[in-house]
């Protein structure tokens, strides 16, 4: 079985410049971040440097992201030639569309459930590379990355992510691999200080 891998990617334009996000192919990519598990190693990808990612994500036995079937392939398949869809995914906002219903962002999960939120928010990534800082830039995208990692990791030992609506804490319940014998906590969840 192939590595895991957790991606994240930033763009070079906004939804407003191109059109709205029915056209997110036109957005072009400023970085693409990976967490590699078999080499437990963050690595980040230059537009010029993404047909490389082609054959990693091919032989990856399993990608988990945040709204990347949504978001991070459509942007990048124009770049790899090939529809990623097809690739095996687990996207964390889908398990949260199917429990609640409806979306929520990275940041209210990782605050609620991690207790640490976004570095930025992604026009900062936008700005960060029409200044041509990309330090910056790669560290604010290998930093979702690793909240998106740290997020998948605790769904996986938990069986459950938590958000906040009001003051109440609340769980949704995932299985990701976990352990047998481990109950997910009752929802709604106890205020956490």
């Amino acid at each position: 079985m192939g590595d895991t891998l957790v991606l994240d990617l930033e763009t070079q334009k906004s939804f407003d410049e191109v059109g709205g996000r029915g056209h997110l192919h036109l957005l072009r990519v400023s970085v693409v971040g990976i967490y590699s598990y078999d080499q437990d190693l963050f690595r980040t990808f230059t537009e010029w440097e993404t047909p490389s990612l082609r054959g990693i994500l091919e032989d990856a036995g399993l990608i988990v992201g945040f709204n990347i079937k949504r978001f991070d392939y459509p942007v990048l398949e124009p770049y790899l030639k090939r529809d990623l869809r097809k690739l095996p995914t687990l996207d964390i906002m889908e398990e949260v569309e199917r429990h609640l219903g409806h979306r929520l962002s990275l940041d209210t999960l990782v605050k609620a459930t991690l207790g640490e939120g976004k570095t930025g928010h992604g026009l900062d990534a936008i700005r960060y590379f029409r200044e041509g800082d990309m330090e910056k830039l790669k560290s604010y995208c290998l930093a979702d990355v690793r909240l998106t990692r740290d997020l998948y990791e605790y769904g996986k030992r938990h069986g459950q992510m938590k958000y906040q609506k009001n003051s109440n804490y609340y769980s949704i319940p995932v299985n990701w691999a976990k352990p047998a014998g481990l109950k997910s906590v009752p929802s709604p969840l106890p205020k956490l200080l």
